[in-house]
């Protein structure tokens, strides 16, 4: 008799265990903005690969990284905020 564990991993792979949690889904929510700040920033970088920049698509890298970091730093202040009791800064 041949064993079927290639099938039984095929079945399992998709269990409802593998979903992700809503706490998992929440904190992609949460971590969204900055997601997408990096996104523009990765895509203003791609633009210059094959050429040289201009003095617009630096300007262009420039916001795009000043986006980035705001939203990372928003992101952090709000996560710093929620995790201390009582509401202490």
């Amino acid at each position: 008799m041949n064993p079927i564990v290639t099938v039984q991993d095929a079945v399992t792979a998709f269990a409802d265990f593998m979903e992700p949690t809503n706490a998992e889904l929440d904190a992609i929510e949460r971590e969204m903005p900055v997601i997408l700040a990096d996104v523009d920033l990765l895509d203003a970088h791609i633009t210059t690969l094959d050429r040289t920049p201009t003095e617009l698509d630096n300007r262009r890298i420039r916001r795009a990284r000043r986006r980035a970091l705001a939203a990372r730093l928003a992101l952090l202040n709000g996560s710093a905020g929620a995790s201390l009791p009582g509401g202490a800064a």
